[in-house]
């Protein structure tokens, strides 16, 4: 498999990008980013985040140690402003619900050609803070290849965030990075196989639930796996 470059002009607006967030971000909210030590710079992995609003790329994109890949739901595309952001960094789309054998090589080919990748295993925003249940995409993902995937809770990105930005309240936004995990070897077959990506998508989700306040937790809030 040919190996994943990342053309020219995301290397130059990408960080032009996350510099203009970075300084948004600090002037309409009070920023706290935690467990930057835990990201293998320079090597593959997953990071994985909960998702509850438009603001939770741009906001872990922009403050992550090192540019991130990014996989995006396809119908956001559509959509003014965000769909010309969206392209300008070089996300890719993704149709939710919907086994993408393209998107799986092309991810396959980022992660064996050394680049981190960022996925929200809940498939789409919540718009409330209460976690949903993770669907299989993941546990596929990583099933393909053997990488670490690091849990990343976002707090504060809320749907309300830009109003309550306006208003002068400078809401607190948190990133918390925890520790790369490794995901089980999956062996089973059949209807079994598939059970077994979602116990693997939900084991990372556990994970990103214990990084997260209680009213967060969502589905996960008795299964959440405290960061050791």
């Amino acid at each position: 498999m040919a190996e994943y470059r990342v053309p020219l002009r995301y290397r130059i607006s990408r960080p032009v990008l996350r510099a203009v967030f970075r300084g948004l971000f600090h002037i309409l909210g009070r920023v706290k980013i935690e467990g930057r030590g835990n990201v293998p710079l320079g090597k593959p992995y997953m990071a994985a985040i909960n998702h509850v609003s438009l603001f939770d790329p741009p906001f872990a994109a922009a403050f992550w140690p090192e540019a991130l890949e990014i996989i995006g739901a396809s119908d956001v595309f559509a959509k003014p402003g965000q769909g010309q952001l969206l392209r300008a960094y070089g996300v890719t789309p993704v149709h939710r619900g919907e086994y993408d054998r393209a998107l799986l090589e092309w991810v396959t080919r980022v992660l064996e050609s050394g680049r981190p990748l960022l996925i929200a295993p809940e498939g789409g925003r919540s718009h409330v803070t209460a976690m949903r249940r993770a669907k299989p995409g993941i546990g596929y993902m990583v099933e393909a290849v053997h990488v670490p995937v690091i849990p990343v809770g976002l707090v504060g990105t809320t749907d309300d965030f830009w109003q309550r930005a306006r208003r002068g309240e400078k809401p607190n936004l948190e990133m918390r990075i925890g520790k790369p995990i490794i995901l089980p070897p999956i062996t089973e077959k059949g209807a079994a196989r598939h059970e077994a990506r979602q116990r693997n998508a939900d084991l990372v989700m556990r994970h990103v639930a214990g990084l997260l306040p209680e009213e967060y937790r969502g589905v996960y809030a008795e299964s959440a796996i405290a960061p050791s």
